[in-house]
Formats: structure tokens, C-alpha cells, sequence
């Protein structure tokens, strides 16, 4: 059994391992790098990226469909699924052949293979012990099912959803969260009929209710049902298709049932809790900057409790090259970490919602400014808004948006909270006209007590 060492040892390739990898070896750190599949991992081969080019495309067959709102004459003659997925196929391989790139940039030493924990030094691959000074975890996640429900067939998974080769004509989509909404849109502009099925009483419910309740209006007027609050009971599939029961003795046919009922830690398989470990539900405990009970050993990424998201990973990862560096990085506040649900109209939220702010503050203002208002969203035929929540005479603790490509407006939102700005000190900035971000400003002359373009 051959023995190689390094200053860090990474287990799992996807957003957060690479991130780590990489900045490690900026630091001056050799590095050695384990993937069983594909650097880059779920987000860019089956997650984030190939969901938001389904999502795009979609994007383009409604533009296609409506053209005729704008004045231009187009027809819409249906959707070519595997023209879709070349295109979809054709960005995952250029960012991962850029990817592979960076790695050779780096230097990092890239070992194919499944990684066991053997010890806080050791992570074993086929035979050969890597040793490490650090070993950071990032395994990473995969799509859960719920109990008795087995995927398989017509149940599916996101993974299997994001290579179909036709368009269903019916779905029930299990799970109204951000991946349930983001597929429900892509095949509702595609031409399905889609209907969803969430067990708490809105969509996207981690979400202010506010915006879950915006959702749901443009949800309705784009003839894609749903179900809140209600609970499945069961599925069986024949060869032609789905029929789900729901608790209230309802039944839904459908092609295909889409499972999205959350992301479960990839902690099992990989030695973590025979090497000691501590886990909890499958995930790793760590503290706030990010290591585990076992001296060296840190966790990263969608194994860690909180938001799964890649970008979190990513920062995480940087966070944890850093620590290890001895340059004493400032741990991430996990309310500071944006979140965008890409489906049409487009949720973007950071901070705090109302609620979890008045239980925090108790003392809260918020000003809704609608996108009515808004040159460039009335351009873009769309309809929407800006939520604020601020402490009583304090900084802005919340922004909620809802909108077509208000995802986009996240990045100065995520400024204005993580850098804890009163809606004074937003008010003076300059916002381009006509762009949806002088929504952001208006919200925030309004909150600072000079409302413009406000009416009432």
C-alpha cells in the first residue's frame, strides 16, 4: 500500500472541495484532490448549471410563444428536447474543460476514485493512503425520496429529470422548494401540465411569505396548479404512467412524478463515523469555522447543516483554505448567503424575512415597493416587487424580490445587508436608469422617509 502526502487533503471535487483546493494551493499549500466522478460535482454536471440552461431555454420558448405583445411576428413550433439538451451539454463541457484547466493551473494533484476516512490524516482511494496535515469533507449531497416511495421508472429524481428525452405531457412535481418550482416552470413553459404538491401551506416556503404568496398568484395566471398543504400518500406506476395519491383522497395522473422533497447529506459510505466523526441526521457537526470533533479535520458544503447551495460551498471552501493558511478569516454569516430560485417570475432573497426578524429584533419596519413602478420591468412585461425589513431606526435586514431577472438584483442586495447599511445610507446611491435596480433605490428612499415614485 503505497503512502503519499500533503499539506490538504480534500475529499469530494464539487463547488466547495475545489474552491478549498484551489485557494489552498494559492496559499502556497500542496494539495491533493479526490473525486469518484466529475470535478465540479453535482452543481455544474447535475444541479445548478444544466437546471438553469432547461431554464433559459424555457425562458426563450415563452419569448417565442408572446412575441406578439412586443410587436414581433414569430411562430412557436414546439421544443426540439434534444436540441435543449446539446445546448445544455455543450455549457457543462466547456465549464468543465475550464475547470480541469484550473486545476493543472493550480497544480493540484486530482485523484480519481472514492475516498474512505480513515483517519484525521488519512483518506484511502484504491489501495493508496493520501495523507494530509488537514483533510477537509466535502461529499456533498444527493436527492432524497421519502419513506416507502422508491424512484425508479416514472418516479424520478432531479438528476433523471434533467436527461429526459421528451417533453411529459402531464407531471405532479412532489415538493414545492425551489428545485419542485424551478422544474415545474421549466416544463410549464414547455408546453406540460403541471401540477405540484407541497405538504406546508405555500411554495417556496422558506421563503417571506410575502413573496410565497406573489409566486403563487403568477403561479395561477401560468395555468400551473398546486396543492399546499396537503400530504402525499402514495404512488403506482404502470407503463403508460403515474397515479398519486394525496391524504385528502384525491388522485393525480400524470407521465412522470418528479421527487423534490429536499438534498440529503453524502456522509454514509465513506468511513466518516467509524474514523469518529460526529454526525447528526447524517450531517457532519462542525463549529462556526467549519471543524469537526476531529483535530484537522474540517467539513464543507451540502454535508454541513444549512442552506445547500453551491455558492455557500464555495465560499466555505475559500473560508477554509484561508483558516488553514493562518490568516484568520471572519466566519460567514449564513443569513448573508443569497438565495435565487431561477423559475419565471424569479425569487431572490437575502437575510431575514419578517418573521424570523421580529423574533430576532422585535421591532421591525418594511416598505414594499411594487415593480409596477419600474421602467425597465414594465419593458420586460414583468410583474413583481421589492420587499425591505429593517430594525426600527436600524440597518436593513432583509430584501425580498420577486420578478423576472431580479436574481440578478441579489448581488447589491447582498452588499446592503452583509455590510449592515441603513436605508439612509442606500437612499444618496445612484441607480442607472432604466434598470430594475432602481427598484432597490426607490425601496430604499421610501424606508429613509423620501418616497418618488410611491404612491399612497
Amino acid at each position: 500500500m503505497t503512502d503519499t502526502s500533503a499539506d490538504l487533503v480534500v475529499l469530494g471535487g464539487g463547488s466547495g472541495g475545489y474552491a478549498c483546493a484551489f485557494r489552498a494551493a494559492e496559499l502556497g499549500l500542496s494539495v491533493v484532490l479526490i473525486e469518484k466522478d466529475k470535478l465540479g460535482g453535482t452543481c455544474l454536471h447535475r444541479g445548478c448549471i444544466p437546471t438553469k440552461a432547461l431554464l433559459h431555454a424555457a425562458e426563450v420558448a415563452d419569448s417565442a410563444r408572446d412575441a406578439d405583445q412586443f410587436g414581433v411576428k414569430t411562430a412557436f413550433e414546439g421544443i426540439d428536447i434534444h436540441g435543449v439538451n446539446k445546448y445544455k451539454e455543450n455549457i457543462i463541457a466547456g465549464l468543465y474543460k475550464g475547470l480541469q484547466g484550473l486545476a493543472k493551473a493550480h497544480k493540484v494533484t486530482l485523484v480519481e476514485g472514492a475516498g474512505t476516512l480513515v483517519d484525521a490524516n488519512t483518506v484511502e482511494v484504491n489501495g493508496t493512503r493520501y495523507t494530509g496535515k488537514n483533510v477537509v469533507l466535502a461529499t456533498g449531497s444527493y436527492s432524497k425520496t421519502i419513506p416507502g416511495l422508491e424512484l425508479g421508472g416514472r418516479i424520478i429524481a432531479s438528476e433523471q429529470a434533467l436527461n429526459l428525452d421528451f417533453v411529459p405531457e402531464k407531471v405532479v412535481v412532489l415538493g414545492g422548494g425551489v428545485i419542485g418550482v424551478e422544474f415545474a416552470s421549466v416544463w410549464r413553459s414547455f408546453g406540460a401540465e403541471v401540477t405540484i404538491v407541497e405538504a406546508l401551506p405555500h411554495l417556496v416556503p422558506n421563503e417571506d411569505e410575502f413573496i410565497s404568496k406573489r409566486l403563487e398568484r403568477s403561479f395561477r395566471r401560468r395555468g400551473i396548479k398546486f396543492k399546499t398543504g396537503v400530504k402525499f400518500t402514495g404512488a403506482e406506476q404502470t407503463d403508460s404512467g403515474v397515479t398519486v395519491s394525496l391524504e385528502n383522497g384525491e388522485q393525480l395522473e400524470a407521465d412522470i412524478m418528479l421527487v423534490a422533497v429536499g438534498r440529503g447529506p453524502n456522509t454514509a459510505g465513506h468511513g466518516f463515523e467509524e474514523a469518529g466523526v460526529q454526525l447528526e441526521r447524517g450531517f457532519v457537526r462542525t463549529d462556526e469555522r467549519l471543524r469537526t470533533n476531529l483535530p484537522g479535520v474540517y467539513a464543507v458544503g451540502d454535508i454541513v447543516p444549512g442552506l445547500q447551495l453551491a455558492h455557500r460551498g464555495f465560499q466555505q471552501g475559500i473560508f477554509i483554505a484561508e483558516d488553514i493558511a493562518g490568516l484568520n478569516p471572519q466566519p460567514i454569516d449564513e443569513a448573508g448567503i443569497p438565495r435565487v430560485t431561477y423559475s419565471h417570475p424569479e425569487v431572490a432573497s437575502v437575510g431575514l424575512t419578517e418573521a424570523a426578524a421580529k423574533e430576532q429584533y422585535g421591532s421591525v419596519e418594511t416598505f414594499t415597493y411594487d415593480l409596477a413602478g419600474n421602467g425597465k420591468s414594465q419593458i420586460l412585461k414583468t410583474s413583481g416587487a421589492v420587499k425591505l425589513v429593517r430594525v426600527t431606526d436600524g440597518p436593513v435586514v432583509g430584501l425580498h424580490l420577486i420578478g423576472d431577472r431580479v436574481g440578478e438584483l441579489i448581488g447589491e442586495a447582498q452588499l446592503i445587508y452583509n455590510w449592515e447599511a441603513l436605508p439612509e445610507d442606500v437612499a444618496p446611491l445612484v441607480h442607472a436608469h432604466p434598470t430594475q435596480t432602481e427598484a432597490l433605490g426607490e425601496a430604499h428612499l421610501a424606508l429613509a422617509g423620501k418616497p418618488l415614485h410611491v404612491h399612497g
